[in-house]
């Protein structure tokens, strides 16, 4: 795996980063400082346009008819006027800002190297598989086992593909392949296929190769694998390097992502979400979340003990998931920490929407009030409904309450090339700019980015 050694001193290049990072992040505050000096009454116009806008967004989104094209009007009106104040203010000096960001982040990223990477417990080489099976799902991902050869470059590596057809059990294909001596099972599909395949391994003991071959591959991504690189995560089946993560279940069902109920599970039940998401969120909005839209029937007890009350969403992880948005797909710095990753949202207000809105825009999801976020080793849902919408790993399920999490820590040995990224990108980058600025610090005087405990 490649970057630099954790904990190791920084090299004299690393080092030289750190200060340049820094003099770039200073000096783009230098320049904004500046300009706000220079034109207050801009500062103060911009803010208030883009809260217009983000309001009136909103409104489009939830409303519809009349209400849906006044608001859309409104929003592009706002919007060009803070187009407006960027393009009537100091070209030179937005570009200089832009210029100075970007390269305190491309240095900062050079100076922080691997430093924040927590250390993979139990990771150890292996030999190459002595009978390794490949399942792969050729619609996936949009038909990428067929694009990227995947049959014929499992066949060259001595590996035997098992191309599922329609009306195939993937679970009893994967249980065939363990029952004449598969000692690695590998999976070539998305996140719902590589969880039962999953399951399929952890019952065995076998080791679990994940082939991104699907549309998002979230799983792939905190493994620490290029999803870009299809054909090299098969080098997995060669020598390679493994440990022991985490799965999560539901029920009986397992999952190695997350479960999403409320508002975005709404959504992936709904009929043509898979071929047209933005439309479909869009569709459904007003119903979900607009005037009249039905109150939250989901009940749950915080970490504190208290009622959770009524909430627009609950997302149940593999893991601590480091967010930005509401969809679910951010990252995890690790899969091994034993717990759940649970994430509330809770909407009261219409001034709440307008927050929470803001708040994802700017990336910063976790500082709206309304967001709440803690891990368990277990965790239930329950409901007066009959049936909840679960959306789990991507799939669309209606199950009956109470809904009851855990976690099975350590349960699933999972191979990975030895070439491989080896982080996901919640591990790599620093949490915030607080965190960012003290790992540049430590860097700059010699030491590595990771605070040290005690």
């Amino acid at each position: 795996m490649a970057g630099t050694v954790q904990g190791a001193r920084p090299s004299g290049a690393r080092r030289l980063a750190a200060a340049g990072a820094l003099l770039a992040a200073i000096a783009a505050v230098v320049v904004v400082i500046v300009a706000l000096l220079q034109s207050p009454l801009r500062v103060v116009a911009a803010p208030i346009l883009v809260g217009v806008a983000v309001a009136a967004g909103w409104t489009a989104l939830v409303r519809r008819g009349a209400w849906r094209i006044a608001a859309c009007t409104v929003a592009v009106l706002a919007l060009v006027g803070v187009v407006l104040l960027v393009v009537t203010a100091s070209i030179l000096r937005t570009a200089a800002v832009v210029v100075l960001v970007l390269l305190a982040a491309s240095l900062a990223r050079v100076a922080l190297g691997r430093d924040l990477v927590p250390e993979p417990s139990g990771m150890k080489s292996v030999p190459a598989a002595g009978h390794g099976v490949l399942l792969m799902n050729p619609r996936s991902g949009g038909g990428k086992v067929a694009r990227f050869g995947l049959e014929e470059e499992a066949l060259r590596r001595g590996v035997t593909p098992v191309v599922l057809e329609p009306g195939d059990d993937l679970r009893a294909l994967a249980e065939a392949a363990v029952a004449e001596g598969a000692d690695v099972l590998g999976m070539a599909g998305g996140d719902g296929s590589q969880a039962l395949v999953a399951d399929v391994a952890r019952k065995h003991d076998v080791p679990l190769v994940v082939i991104p071959a699907g549309t998002r591959n979230h799983f792939a991504l905190d493994l620490g694998l290029d999803r870009d690189d299809v054909v090299a995560a098969l080098d997995a089946f060669g020598p390679a390097l493994e440990r022991r993560i985490d799965l999560a279940v539901l029920g009986d069902r397992v999952f190695v992502n997350n479960a999403s109920l409320g508002v975005y599970a709404g959504v992936v039940q709904s009929e043509g979400y898979r071929d047209a998401k933005l439309a479909t969120t869009a569709r459904m909005a007003p119903e979900l979340l607009g005037p009249g839209a039905e109150g939250s029937h989901l009940r749950f007890r915080g970490p504190d003990g208290v009622d959770g009350g009524p909430t627009a969403m609950v997302l149940v992880s593999n893991g601590d998931y480091r967010l930005d948005r509401l969809d679910g797909f951010g990252t995890r710095a690790r899969l091994d920490g034993g717990v759940l990753g649970v994430v509330t949202v809770r909407v009261e207000k219409g001034r709440d929407v307008t927050e929470m809105l803001a708040a994802q825009a700017t990336g910063r999801l976790r500082s709206f009030r309304g967001y709440r976020q803690w891990n368990a080793p277990e965790f239930e849902v329950d409901s007066d409904k009959p049936l909840v919408e679960v959306g789990v790993d991507g799939e669309a399920l209606r199950l009956a309450p109470p809904l009851r999490f855990r976690v099975l820590p350590g349960a699933l040995r999972v191979r990975v090339p030895t070439g491989s990224p080896g982080a996901a990108p919640a591990a790599v980058a620093p949490a915030g700019p607080g965190e960012a600025i003290a790992g540049l610090v430590r860097v700059l005087r010699g030491h590595s980015a990771q605070r040290r405990p005690g």
